[in-house]
C-alpha cells in the first residue's frame, strides 16, 4: 500500500505539471514569433501573413488558458502587427 502524500507534496506535484504545461505553450508562442520575424526579414509577405495569423491565434489561446496576461498578449500582438505593417507598407502602395 502506498504511503499518504502530504498536501505540500501534492501541491508541488501539481505546480510542476502546470509549469511544464505553461512552458510548452510559451515555447510554441516564441517559436511562431521567430518564424514570423524570419518571414518578414525574407520579405515573404504571404508567409508572414500566415505566420501572423497563427501567432495571434496562439497568443489568444495562451491568454485564455491563463498562461500569459492580457497586457502581455496585447503588447506582443501590437508589436508584431506593427512590424508587419511597416515592412509591407511599400508593397501595398
Amino acid at each position: 500500500m502506498a504511503g499518504k502524500k502530504s498536501s505540500a507534496e501534492k501541491r508541488y506535484a501539481q505546480s510542476e505539471v502546470r509549469r511544464l504545461h505553461n512552458k510548452a505553450i510559451k515555447s510554441e508562442c516564441r517559436t511562431v514569433a521567430k518564424q514570423f520575424v524570419a518571414a518578414v526579414q525574407k520579405k515573404d509577405q504571404a508567409l508572414a501573413q500566415d505566420k501572423l495569423k497563427v501567432l495571434v491565434s496562439k497568443l489568444d489561446s495562451a491568454r485564455s488558458k491563463g498562461v500569459l496576461t492580457r497586457n502581455a498578449v496585447s503588447r506582443k500582438k501590437s508589436r508584431m502587427m506593427k512590424l508587419y505593417n511597416v515592412s509591407f507598407a511599400a508593397a501595398a502602395n
